[in-house]
């Protein structure tokens, strides 16, 4: 795979339109679900049923500024501060568990009053930008290997893993744990590693589920909600009722009866069964066909990228988005347990709103220097037909 020395030498083309509007359908569509799901409990926590909806505008407003910023940003700027840009990220996600602020147990913000962000949503945009700058720098030999490849990469991985345990988040952990594994088998990593980290994980991942008590909750409500339904087993249950309420075509919108308490967190972690009870299987299914598109166009922009950084950073960003919609899903409709993940673009979230259009617009802009794509700028093209001409002549 070619890439250029510099930035600069290659000029960028049209971008990925059908990202583009992946993102806009999806965005709108999460404005919608989070308006309906979040006016009860607006109304009743705050006085006000557009608190919530008004919040998340904002935030998409945000996102919005930086997603344009980065379509027009040459990705390859984040290569040249990947060490910065993750340094910065450690001592974020340190100073949350120092002076952040504290909700129901969980540490997870910075801020104060009214206005926080959540740290752990971008460090999985930037854990993707340093990862693909430390593998594309190794050779597939150096990867491959225990001292230069698998420990290095367990080392950088368990730092950051460590601090969003700490506040405690296993779902934003797990969302970063499949990102960067799956960055690392793309890279050149070896089957038996992959073995090895597989293993290694899920030993890590059942222990930390295990021992704490709201993830045992959540286990037991998953193997054995049925016989708890009034504890345990009480949101995976009424959500899955929703989602069955609402039919083929729905309730209609804002009609559902799950976000009048029945479903915790409804606005949030629970939006995809509010949009399964109003807007029924019809939408639903929309909603996973749109993001196994968004995969799809995601991994294509990979594909095509003309040099391993853009395709690794490609490649993170695609499978963060897919990783993050199928836990939420999964967890809502009880295929898995529930992990506490936001549904991208669709929960409320300000913070995780922002980093996933942040995110698009840095995956538009590797679209646009794709191979099917860009090019060389005129004075590097007239620079390499030059040398072309020297060498014939000599």
């Amino acid at each position: 795979m070619t890439a250029a020395s510099r930035t600069g030498e290659w000029a960028p083309g049209r971008p990925d339109f059908a990202l583009l509007a992946l993102t806009a359908v999806l965005t709108i569509t999460g404005l919608v679900a989070v308006w309906s799901a979040s006016f009860v409990i607006g109304l009743a926590t705050f006085g006000d049923a557009n608190y919530f909806i008004v919040r998340q505008v904002a935030w998409a407003a945000l996102g919005l500024v930086l997603m344009a910023v980065a379509i027009r940003t040459d990705y390859r700027i984040y290569r040249k501060y990947s060490v910065v840009i993750m340094a910065g990220t450690i001592a974020t996600l340190a100073a949350v568990l120092l002076v952040g602020v504290e909700v129901n147990g969980a540490r997870r913000w910075l801020g104060s009053g009214q206005l926080t962000v959540q740290p752990a949503e971008f460090a999985k945009l930037t854990v993707i930008l340093y990862l693909a700058a430390w593998l594309a720098s190794k050779e597939n030999s150096a990867i491959r290997s225990v001292e230069h490849g698998l420990f290095p990469f367990i080392v950088i991985i368990g730092l950051v893993g460590g601090l969003i345990m700490l506040e405690p988040s296993l779902g934003t952990t797990m969302t970063i744990l499949v990102i960067t594994v799956t960055m690392f088998w793309v890279a050149g990593a070896s089957f038996t590693q992959m073995l090895a980290l597989g293993f290694a994980g899920a030993l890590a991942i059942g222990l930390l589920a295990s021992v704490s008590g709201y993830r045992a909750d959540r286990l037991s409500g998953f193997f054995n909600g049925a016989s708890d339904p009034a504890g345990g087993g009480f949101q995976t249950l009424q959500s899955v009722m929703a989602i069955g309420n609402g039919g083929i075509h729905g309730l209609g919108l804002g009609a559902s009866r799950g976000k009048f308490f029945y479903i915790p967190e409804s606005h949030t972690d629970g939006v995809f069964a509010i949009i399964g009870e109003e807007l029924g299987l019809v939408a639903t299914v929309a909603v996973l066909f749109l993001f196994m598109l968004l995969m799809f166009r995601g991994f294509q922009v990979a594909r095509r990228a003309r040099d391993e950084y853009g395709m690794l950073v490609a490649t993170g960003i695609a499978t963060w988005i897919a990783s993050q919609a199928l836990l939420n899903i999964g967890g809502i409709t009880r295929i898995i347990p529930l992990t506490g993940v936001p549904l991208p673009f669709l929960s409320f979230g300000g913070t995780a709103l922002a980093s996933v259009m942040f995110a698009m617009g840095v995956l538009i802009n590797i679209s646009r220097y794709g191979r099917d794509r860009g090019g060389y700028n005129d004075e590097h093209s007239a620079a390499r037909r030059r040398r072309v001409i020297s060498r014939r002549r000599a």
